[in-house]
C-alpha cells in the first residue's frame, strides 16, 4: 500500500523518539499533535482531533517512561497516561475504524531468561513494564492494531557507564525510524530491537571511553540481567521490504 497519501497521527510528538523519526519521513502526511490538541487522558479530545483529521493510521507513541524511578513515586500519573489513556486511545480508534499501531517495551517480559518470543510469558519486572502492559491489555481486543515491543535508546549513548553483565537488543531511534513505516499494516505482536548484547558492548561502539559498570552490584542478585528478545519476525520483515 502506498503511504504517500494516507494520513497519519503520531501521538507523543514531541518525544525522543519523534523528532527523530519526524525528520527521517518528511515525505508522508504525518501529524504531530500537541498535547493540547490531543490529550490521550481525555477521551474527548482523542475523538475531537481524530474525527476532523481523518487518519487511516495512529501511532501510539505517548507514554509516561524516564525516569523509571516516576513510576514508583506517582503511580496515578503513570496509569493515568500508559493504561487509562491507551484505552481512551483504543476506544475512538475502534470507534473510527483506524488502525492503531502502539509502541511498548521488551520491560514487559521477565528479563531473566533472554530470547523471549512474541509469545513467551509475561511477566513485567518494575512499575513501567506493568503500566504498558496494562495498555497491551486494551489494545489487544482491539483486532486492527500493532503492538510494537521496543528496545531502543538515543544516539549517542547518553551514559557515561554501560553495564557489562546486562544483556539485551538495544537499537538507535534513528535505525527504528528508518524501518517503522515498513511494519505499518502488520498486525498482532513484534518484537523490536538489535543484536543481542551486553549494554556496554552496545554503548562501546559509539562511545570507546565507556566506563564499565556491574547492573548486579547495583541492583543487586535479582535483577533480571538476561532482557534480551528473539526479533527474529522483525529482521525477515526488513530483509523482504529492502
Amino acid at each position: 500500500m502506498n503511504l504517500i497519501k494516507k494520513r497519519i497521527v503520531f501521538s507523543g510528538g514531541n518525544g525522543r523518539f519523534a523528532k527523530i523519526f519526524k525528520q527521517t519521513n518528511s515525505k508522508y502526511k504525518i501529524f504531530y499533535p500537541s498535547k493540547s490538541e490531543l490529550n490521550i487522558t481525555k477521551i474527548n479530545s482523542i475523538r475531537s482531533y481524530l474525527k476532523k483529521i481523518k487518519p487511516k493510521y495512529f501511532m501510539h507513541s505517548a507514554a509516561l517512561s524516564r525516569p523509571m524511578k516516576i513510576h514508583y513515586q506517582d503511580i496515578k500519573k503513570s496509569i493515568d497516561i500508559n493504561i487509562i489513556g491507551t484505552c481512551n486511545v483504543v476506544k475512538i480508534c475502534q470507534e473510527y475504524q483506524i488502525k492503531l499501531i502502539f509502541f511498548s517495551t521488551n520491560y514487559v517480559y521477565p528479563g531473566f531468561k533472554g530470547s523471549y518470543s512474541e509469545e513467551s510469558p509475561l511477566l513485567p519486572f518494575n512499575n513501567y513494564g506493568w503500566s504498558k502492559l496494562g495498555g497491551e491489555s486494551a489494545v489487544q481486543m482491539y483486532p486492527n492494531s500493532l503492538i510494537l515491543r521496543i528496545c531502543m535508546t538515543e544516539k549517542p549513548f547518553i551514559h557515561k557507564q554501560a553495564f557489562t553483565d546486562l544483556k539485551t537488543n538495544f537499537m538507535f531511534h534513528d535505525d527504528l525510524s528508518k524501518n517503522l513505516l515498513k511494519l505499518i499494516n502488520k498486525k498482532g505482536i513484534l518484537n523490536i530491537g538489535g543484536k543481542i548484547q551486553t549494554v556496554y558492548h552496545f554503548a562501546k561502539k559509539i562511545n570507546k571511553n565507556i566506563k564499565k559498570i556491574s547492573a548486579k552490584k547495583l541492583y543487586g542478585k535479582k535483577y533480571p540481567l538476561n532482557q534480551s528478545m528473539n526479533v527474529l519476525k522483525y529482521t525477515k520483515i526488513n530483509k523482504n521490504k529492502n
